[in-house]
């Protein structure tokens, strides 16, 4: 398979609808609605309902998902030059089917899930008639799934769960949660752990808070809930995969969610990069405009060339993806395009947020909001120290140890090495001109 910066010519016309659909269609609902997982909301169906049969008509619905389930099944190169249009709008991913969490949970259920399970389940969160949640972090495990303490216990023919889970992506507007939870405490560590489905109006489930991010109008969204599981009874067919795949089934949606999380990232931060260079361009001071500034041309420059950097490490991510179709074999190239994710969006939001001056700190701009997202992005889904560590580790697999005190690249040896290949040359008497 070659490489290509190119889009076929199709698929750019569909591009170039997606993003002005967006711009004149989606972005306004940003700044008018609540949360885009509040589905059963009036203003929501009224206003979104709409632009979502407008998405599906295009056959644009969904595109992460196969034919089999009702999607295009692009890969993962044409769904990141969609989702970093999607990316510019927190309607975006929702409008066109491709919303966090659900999407990963859709994995789930598709790859694991029986065929009770995708009709009771799959098939109304594939039409975005309800949303999930996806709840595997407590309070206080935080990233180390391996100090999870939540429990299920087999009696009869149901499970029965008890345990706390914590930061639980709006876990209030969830029709139902897919749980990890210890199912034999016996076990090798990755073998412990189970995967249930548990519906939201199970007895015994509560949601204890429900915490916010400390941004703008932060409690229009959907919370991240702090659960509470005493005693809770699921059926036996609830079970996700086989009774301790726990892990194996997370890593079903934690590898293609990374990947686009990043996507979305891309549009965050080339958003950042536009409204930086127009106000450059817009303001005066000293006589002169800032883009004319120095200081100000490197903030600019610094953040494209980090943008573009960064771009092409996930587009090269996602053909790679595409390429192998196994998740393991691009590990290390998904942990480096996590780890760095965080730090452009932050660096770019930052030096936009600067050059606006004090309204770049306010409510009035979206700066704040994306630096915010850089440490949300640098939490979720595992941290950014753990993915590094995983990018160092899958890298040292491919060298090996040097036995002798100095190495073969030591100068000295290879200098020696060198005129002992060419000693014959070298020792040669050389006709004098």
């Amino acid at each position: 398979m070659g490489w290509d910066f190119e889009t076929d010519d199709a698929f750019q016309v569909e591009l170039d609808w997606i993003d002005q659909f967006v711009r004149n269609e989606v972005e306004p609902l940003d700044h008018v609605l609540g949360s885009p997982y509040d589905v059963k909301h009036p203003h929501f169906v009224r206003l979104v309902r709409p632009l979502q049969q407008q998405v599906r008509e295009r056959d644009l619905w969904a595109c992460h998902l196969g034919p089999e389930l009702g999607g295009p099944g692009y890969g993962q190169v044409k769904l990141a030059l969609m989702n970093e249009i999607l990316g510019r709008s927190r309607f975006g991913p929702v409008v066109f089917g491709c919303q966090a969490p659900d999407t990963g949970n859709a994995e789930i259920l598709a790859h694991y899930g029986t065929p009770e399970q995708k009709q009771r389940f799959l098939a109304p969160l594939l039409a975005n008639q309800l949303v999930s949640c996806f709840a595997m972090t407590e309070p206080h495990g935080g990233a180390d799934p391996l100090m999870m303490q939540t429990q299920a216990v087999r009696e009869g023919e149901h499970w029965v769960l008890t345990g706390e889970k914590w930061f639980a992506s709006n876990a209030r507007l969830a029709a139902f949660f897919i749980v990890m939870a210890i199912t034999d405490p016996e076990a090798k560590p990755h073998r412990r752990t189970s995967m249930f489905i548990v519906p939201a109006d199970a007895p015994g489930l509560s949601i204890e808070r429900n915490v916010h991010l400390a941004r703008p109008a932060a409690h229009e969204d959907g919370g991240h809930g702090h659960l509470r599981f005493q005693g809770v009874r699921v059926p036996a067919d609830h079970l996700l995969g086989e009774q301790g795949e726990g892990f194996a089934v997370a890593q079903t949606r934690l590898g293609g969610g990374r990947i686009h999380h990043a996507m979305r990232t891309i549009g965050q931060a080339r958003q950042a990069l536009d409204l930086l260079c127009r106000r450059a361009l817009s303001r005066r001071t000293q006589g002169d405009l800032l883009a004319h500034k120095q200081m100000v041309q490197e903030k600019i420059a610094d953040s494209w060339i980090e943008l573009e950097q960064f771009r092409l490490l996930v587009l090269r991510t996602a053909w790679r993806i595409d390429r192998y179709n196994d998740y393991r074999r691009v590990r290390q190239d998904i942990a480096a395009v996590k780890a760095a994710m965080p730090k452009v969006l932050h660096d770019i939001a930052a030096r936009a947020l600067q050059v606006h001056g004090s309204i770049g700190t306010s409510d009035e701009m979206p700066f704040m909001e994306h630096i915010l997202s850089s440490f949300v992005l640098g939490l979720a889904d595992g941290p950014t120290e753990v993915h590094k560590v995983t990018v160092a580790r899958e890298l040292l697999r491919s060298y090996e140890a040097d036995e002798d005190v100095f190495p073969d690249y030591h100068l000295p040896r290879q200098r020696a090495q060198a005129l002992a290949r060419y000693a014959n040359v070298l020792n040669e008497s050389v006709p004098q001109a």
